[in-house]
């Protein structure tokens, strides 16, 4: 079976990340062993329903599993409250008990929806998670942030809430199109870049062993998960060290405001592509880093195809001042000080408080395709 398994270490909630091939065939096995008795409702997306929902219910139904679908449109629109609604309602109408579980089946927009609406119904419902992207094969399907976005920013309203089990079939990934797969990878170069400098020099080795998919993809998305589970153990509500794993959502979450949140300008692992770009030359511009580090960045994100500054984005942006905006609107920030993630080389991260304004600005301007 080749399966990987990852635990996250939360005393009595601790829960395993199991990694590998056939695991939507195993679904029902994996889950009726940690949640005997329960019915559950997928949540799901219309493009990974057509793809993935028949397998994933008969892979329930084999472990003895009802399963009742909830399928909203796909795309990062659906992260709303007009959606969330659409959830809740479709689990309430299951008579679906709080011993029951939500499914996730999807990507990113999918499990942080279909968790915020397992985190509030009934007061909290088991959840489990089943990414159908890289991006949430190694990041948002671990760790418990669930939410949707307001009309004041992205992720601003939500719970956590830890799934009970995430299964995370690498079949899937092969209907991924190439783009999305691209997207994710750079979440998964950002945990090279946060604290293990070996992984990002082995991901510059071997990212196209990553990408053509079998055991490099398998080792890839186990790091990931490996270090995403440590800092969570470590800090499960991001009162500590959990910020580190925000590098390049500072910038990359005001790039996906600033366009719109419009899926064929940017998706959320480009903007954190030339998030984490931007934070290594901000860093550099601050001299907490030597300019060599930023380029070595900004290579390894073109040779894998990946956005790298403002420029490559289609379109206009809004002007330094109104990016500045969106950067103080997002969550990271506290009592009006702006904090950032960034880095005294690869693999050296750390977080920034108090980073003054005005030094942003001028590093947006200079950085601004306009």
């Amino acid at each position: 079976m080749n399966t990987v398994t990852v635990e996250v270490g939360l005393g009595d909630r601790a829960y395993d990340i199991l990694i590998g091939p056939g695991l939507l065939a195993r679904s029902g096995a994996e889950i009726a062993k940690r949640l005997p008795g329960i019915r559950t409702a997928i949540v799901t997306d219309d493009n990974v329903a057509a793809a993935h929902l028949g397998a994933l219910t008969a892979g329930l139904a084999a472990g003895g599993i009802e399963a009742v679908p909830i399928i909203v449109p796909a795309g990062e629109k659906t992260k709303s409250f007009d959606a969330l609604q659409v959830v809740v309602d479709g689990v309430l109408s299951a008579r679906l008990e709080r011993g029951d579980a939500v499914v996730a089946l999807g990507g990113g927009v999918v499990g942080d929806l279909a968790g915020f609406a397992a985190g509030i119904v009934r007061r909290g419902m088991n959840f489990v998670q089943m990414p159908t992207s890289l991006l949430a094969q190694v990041d948002s399907s671990v760790g418990g942030k669930t939410g949707i976005n307001s009309a004041h920013g992205k992720n601003l309203v939500g719970v956590f809430h830890q799934p009970r089990i995430v299964l995370a079939d690498t079949d899937v990934l092969d209907t991924l199109p190439e783009r999305e797969f691209r997207a994710g990878y750079a979440e998964v170069a950002k945990y090279g870049l946060i604290d293990r400098p070996d992984f990002f020099a082995w991901l510059e080795k071997n990212w196209q062993e990553v990408f053509a998919g079998g055991a490099a993809r398998t080792e890839a998305i186990a790091q990931s998960c490996r270090a995403k589970a440590e800092v969570v153990a470590r800090d499960e509500f991001e009162t500590g060290d959990r910020a580190l794993l925000n590098l390049g959502h500072t910038f990359g979450h005001a790039l996906e405001a600033a366009t719109g949140y419009d899926s064929a300008r940017l998706v959320h692992g480009e903007g954190v592509a030339i998030g984490m770009a931007l934070a290594y030359r901000f860093s550099s511009r601050l001299n907490l880093a030597s300019p060599d580090d930023a380029a070595r960045v900004e290579t390894h994100l073109r040779a894998v195809g990946l956005p790298w500054r403002m420029a490559d984005i289609p379109g206009s942006l809004p002007d330094a001042e109104r990016l500045l905006g969106y950067i103080a609107q997002d969550k990271k920030v506290s009592r009006g000080a702006l904090t950032f993630i960034l880095t005294r080389g690869v693999g050296q991260s750390f977080i920034a408080r108090d980073v003054p304004a005005s030094e942003v600005l001028s590093f947006l301007t200079e950085n601004h395709p306009g």
